[in-house]
C-alpha cells in the first residue's frame, strides 16, 4: 500500500514567533509551492461557524493561507455552500452575514467570501463520481467546481452522524449544494426514545422539515416520510433521546460523503490543512460548541485528505481526555475518543471506503516541522 506524507506542527510557540509564522513554514515544507497557483482562482473550502459557536477556525489561518496563495499568484477566496437544516446559514444572505458577524471579511482575511451554491443553496452542478459506489454524479456548489484549485481549511471535530469532521467532510458535505446534501442525508433516519424524551421540545429548532410533532404523549415523535436525516435533532437532544438505529445509515452516509469529495477534487490540483484545536464533539454547525475533548495538538497539512484525516484521527485518539468534557460523561469503553462520545457511528467507513474509490490512503508518514 502506499504512504502518503502528511506535516505536523505543533501549537508550541517560543518568543518571537507565532502559530501563524507556524502555518505558513508547514504550507511551505508540505511543498504548496509545487502548484501552478499563476492567474488560478483558488477556492479555499472552509467552515465560517454558525453563530453562537466558538470552536470554529479564527479567520486569521484564513489570511494566512490567502497570503501566501495570493504571494505565489493566485486569486484566492473563501467559500462554502449552504446548510441543509434551519439555521443562520441556510441561504447566502444570511450565511454572509453569520460569516462576517464571526469575523470572516476581505478587512480580516484579505479575500472575498463567495457562497458556492448561490442564495438559495441551487445553484450546482452534476459532477461525475469516478467509481461511485452509491453516487454515480454529485450536486456541488457551482463556485467551487469553477475554481481552476482547491484548498480545504478544515477545523477537525468530533460529529454527530460521521464519528467525526475533517478534510473529507469539509469538503464532502461541505461542497455539496442543499440538494447535494439531502442525497448524502437521506439513507438515515433518527427514532425517538419515547421513555428518555423529556418533553422539551429543543429538537423542534433544528429541524427544517417540520418533521417532529408532539402528540397527547407530549412526547417527540419523527414523520419518517418529512425527515430527511439531517441529523441536527441527534445533537441537539440533552437527554439521549433521539439516536439513528439503522447500522447501515452513518456507513451509507460517510461512503457518500467521501464520494462527494472525490468529485470535488479530480481532475484538479488541491492542498489540505487541519487545524486540531478546540476539538469539540460535535459540528461547528451548531449554535453552540462543547467543551474541548482533548488538550489543542497542532496543524496537520499534505496532498492527500485521506491520510490528513487518519492523522488527525490517531493524534487525538492518542491525546488524553479532557475530565471536564462530555467524554467524562460517557462509558469509556471502545478506547476511541470518538466511538466513546458518538457509539452509533462508524467513522473507519470514511476512511476505507475513501480509499477503496481512490481518494487517497490512510497510511502516512508523519514529518514534523518546527
Amino acid at each position: 500500500m502506499s504512504v502518503s506524507k502528511v506535516y505536523f506542527t505543533d501549537m508550541r510557540c517560543r518568543i518571537g514567533d507565532s502559530l501563524l509564522n507556524k502555518l505558513d513554514r508547514l504550507i511551505l515544507k508540505a511543498g504548496i509551492e509545487g502548484i501552478d497557483f499563476k492567474r488560478k482562482y483558488v477556492a479555499i473550502k472552509i467552515h465560517f461557524g454558525e453563530p453562537g459557536n466558538l470552536a470554529f477556525l479564527r479567520p486569521n489561518f484564513a489570511k494566512t493561507v490567502a497570503d501566501r496563495i495570493r504571494g505565489l499568484g493566485g486569486m484566492p477566496f473563501l467559500t462554502d455552500c449552504n446548510t441543509l437544516y434551519v439555521g443562520r446559514r441556510n441561504n447566502a444572505l444570511v450565511h454572509l452575514d453569520a460569516a462576517f458577524e464571526n469575523g470572516y471579511s476581505p478587512l480580516s482575511t484579505g479575500c472575498q467570501n463567495i457562497i458556492a451554491d448561490g442564495l438559495k443553496g441551487t445553484d450546482d452542478v452534476d459532477v461525475p463520481v469516478a467509481g461511485g459506489v452509491y453516487c454515480k454524479t454529485a450536486k456541488i456548489g457551482r463556485a467551487i467546481m469553477d475554481a481552476d484549485i482547491v484548498m480545504s481549511l478544515n477545523h477537525f471535530k468530533g460529529h454527530e452522524c460521521t464519528g467525526f469532521g475533517g478534510a473529507i467532510k469539509n469538503l464532502g458535505m461541505g461542497s455539496g449544494s442543499r440538494a447535494g446534501k439531502m442525497v448524502m442525508h437521506n439513507d438515515g433516519k433518527p427514532e425517538v426514545d419515547q421513555a428518555a424524551c423529556a418533553g422539551c421540545k429543543v429538537c423542534t429548532k433544528y429541524c427544517n422539515q417540520n418533521a417532529i410533532s408532539f402528540g397527547d404523549t407530549k412526547k417527540a415523535q419523527i414523520d419518517q416520510n418529512l425527515c430527511v436525516g439531517c441529523g441536527r435533532c441527534i445533537g441537539a437532544c440533552n437527554y439521549h433521546a433521539i439516536a439513528n438505529h439503522n447500522e447501515s445509515s452513518p456507513i451509507a452516509l460517510n461512503c457518500k460523503m467521501a464520494e462527494y469529495c472525490k468529485a470535488v477534487l479530480d481532475g484538479r490540483p488541491h492542498f489540505h490543512i487541519s487545524v486540531v484545536n478546540q476539538v469539540s464533539p460535535y459540528c461547528d454547525c451548531h449554535g453552540e460548541s462543547d467543551a474541548a475533548i482533548v488538550p489543542d495538538i497542532g496543524i496537520f497539512a499534505g496532498f492527500d485528505p485521506v491520510a490528513l484525516d487518519k492523522a488527525c484521527i490517531d493524534a487525538v485518539n492518542a491525546a488524553p481526555a479532557i475530565t471536564t468534557s462530555i467524554l467524562s460523561d460517557r462509558e469509556r469503553t471502545h478506547h476511541d475518543h470518538f466511538t466513546d462520545i458518538h457509539p452509533s457511528t462508524d467513522w473507519r467507513s470514511q476512511i476505507s471506503h475513501a480509499e477503496k474509490i481512490g481518494l487517497g490512503t490512510g497510511t502516512y508518514e508523519l514529518i514534523t516541522v518546527k
